[in-house]
């Protein structure tokens, strides 16, 4: 395994001896220096492991009573202090740690409580007011980050425990090294249910000590961000996280093995999600829990899913793939797969149990997976094996209800296939029989896109809806648009009570799928990539048609 360029050095020794990668892409933004070129890197990552967090159970923000329930009782009798110990340290508990600690200063009766309540601890919500307490992207150890490792020792140091939730993410802790273990072991002792710790870089792999799985005991959501992750080999058999089900890790270095030991290690995850790792991915899936995987912005070698019998989701967003190399992708024994995607036919390889899918393929009960519901593709469509790819593949997933398409515009066009090409692809048993919804993402106008709708629309029997979202720089008018999709008037369509959506795509650029890890882990909604489609008619600006209205 690789390690990427810039691990293992700081932002000064890159400047000063620039590598030929870092120095292509200092040329490429017209001669942008170190800094400039490192923070964009790291910048979009980080935006991506900070939008994941889940929101602390408390807010400084909140309001605490109405008006009327501030004004002092007319008989001057102070009743919440009348209320059991057990309830005010409920109410001490909903508190921010610094609000927590100020209530001693409410009345005799509150003294010493929030050291026996349950605390949460968020860094920003610590803080001084003279530090600004947005949360700050790559740098060294400001101000900010002196601050929030300041407080943070000394809210861990004080409270007894135990603690509900802390979110550490604003220290630069290359410079605090000394604080790291000793967290750790604090956190241990108090109790620590749910923990997100994001080292703020450079560098991006601070090593992050084994005294990580000491927690093990009471944690049940754990996010790591920029760090090196510890070697499992030395660690007693019994280490581990028995009630761990939430795992997030955001731009990680961390060997192979050791990422399925921390996965062995962690008996009843329900939710795994990795965020642009810093190193090539080989991914091993064994797991009776595991519901939902996530792995967005990686540079991805293989997954393997062994044996996941209540997995429900496996979701890529931006996966990085050698071109001569493709990262494969096989899916074992996953009875409850329901929802796949992003997938990049020409990027990705689909394994189905031992056979490798390829566009010459033949379907078989060995080469389906019937249980998936939900199926999300990118394509650049005027990319000959892109397109040559998608019947083959599509075949795999007989009983596929919803298809999202996001088109991509190709680097480097190999042509368009016309009609016949998917006239004569034959029959394609979701398309034919199943797929109710139909939604193409960032639609260009192109002949290889109209004529895969005119597929759709001829072939598609259930079909009830298709949208349609016109990339950004695409949509002049409605009229225009309208005047682009005039070829499927000329289709036969299967199903002629079909209703057609267009809008406006939201997105500037449309170069990669919209995404919400937060979101996607969110097993409420049923479709994880429908947040921005989910509603199309109301969208503003957005065209509703019936067929014959085309």
């Amino acid at each position: 395994m690789e390690h990427q360029f810039i691990m293992g050095r700081s932002m000064t020794e890159l400047g000063a001896n620039p590598d030929s990668t870092m120095q292509d892409l200092m040329n490429l933004l017209g001669g942008a220096d170190i800094s400039q070129v490192l923070g964009l890197g790291v910048s979009m990552p980080l935006t991506f492991a900070y939008d994941a967090m889940p929101d602390p159970p408390v807010s400084p923000a909140a309001r605490l009573a109405s008006a009327a329930a501030r004004r002092a009782p007319a008989d001057g009798v102070d009743r919440i202090s009348r209320l059991p110990d057990q309830i005010l340290r409920d109410v001490v508990s909903r508190l921010p740690a610094k609000d927590a600690a100020r209530t001693g200063a409410l009345a005799s009766r509150w003294r010493g409580l929030w050291r026996t309540a349950p605390l949460v601890l968020v860094d920003e919500h610590v803080l001084p007011k003279r530090v600004a307490a947005k949360r700050v992207t790559p740098g060294g150890d400001d101000a900010s980050s002196k601050a929030a490792v300041a407080a943070a020792s000394s809210v861990l140091a004080a409270h007894p425990g135990p603690f509900r939730c802390v979110h550490i993410t604003r220290g630069h802790m290359a410079s605090h090294q000394a604080e790291i273990e000793r967290w750790l072991k604090l956190l241990a002792a108090k109790g620590v249910q749910e923990l997100a710790f994001i080292n703020r870089p450079w560098p991006c792999d601070v090593p992050l000590p084994a005294t990580l799985f000491s927690c093990g005991a009471s944690l049940t959501r754990l996010h790591l961000g920029a760090w090196s992750l510890p070697d499992t080999r030395s660690l007693p058999r019994a280490a581990g996280f028995p009630h761990l089900r939430d795992l997030m890790l955001s731009m990680i270095v961390i060997q192979d093995r050791d990422l399925n030991s921390l996965l062995d290690r962690s008996p009843v995850l329900e939710n795994l999600t990795i965020i642009s790792t810093q190193t090539e991915l080989r991914l091993r899936l064994v797991s009776r829990n595991l519901r939902c995987v996530q792995l967005g912005m990686c540079p991805l070698d293989e997954v393997v899913v062994v044996d996941a019998p209540r997995l429900e989701r496996l979701l890529l967003w931006m996966i990085v793939s050698d071109d001569k190399c493709p990262a494969r992708i096989k899916i074992g024994h996953a009875p409850n797969l329901r929802v796949l995607g992003y997938w990049q036919p020409g990027d990705l390889q689909l394994g189905i149990a031992s056979t490798i899918i390829k566009a010459s393929t033949r379907v078989s009960p060995s080469t389906i997976i019937p249980t998936v519901r939900i199926l999300a593709l990118e394509v650049q469509f005027e990319v000959h094996d892109d397109v040559k790819m998608m019947p083959c593949f599509l075949n795999c997933f007989p009983n596929v209800e919803t298809i999202h398409v996001h088109s991509l515009d190709a680097d480097k066009p190999t042509g368009q296939l016309n009609l016949n090409f998917w006239q004569e692809a034959g029959q394609i048993e979701c398309v034919q029989r199943h797929v109710k919804r139909f939604v193409i993402h960032e639609f260009r106008g192109t002949k290889s896109e109209i004529t895969f709708l005119q597929f759709i629309a001829e072939r598609a029997q259930a079909l009830e809806k298709m949208v349609v979202m016109v990339a950004s720089q695409c949509y002049t008018t409605a009229q225009d648009v309208k005047a682009k999709l005039k070829p499927l008037t000329c289709a036969e369509w299967a199903n002629k009570g079909i209703r057609l959506t267009i809008f406006k795509s939201p997105s500037s650029d449309g170069a990669s799928p919209t995404w919400n890890f937060r979101m996607a882990s969110d097993f409420s909604p049923s479709d994880p990539f429908d947040f921005l489609t989910a509603d199309a008619e109301l969208m503003r600006g957005a065209s509703t048609l019936r067929l014959k209205a085309l």
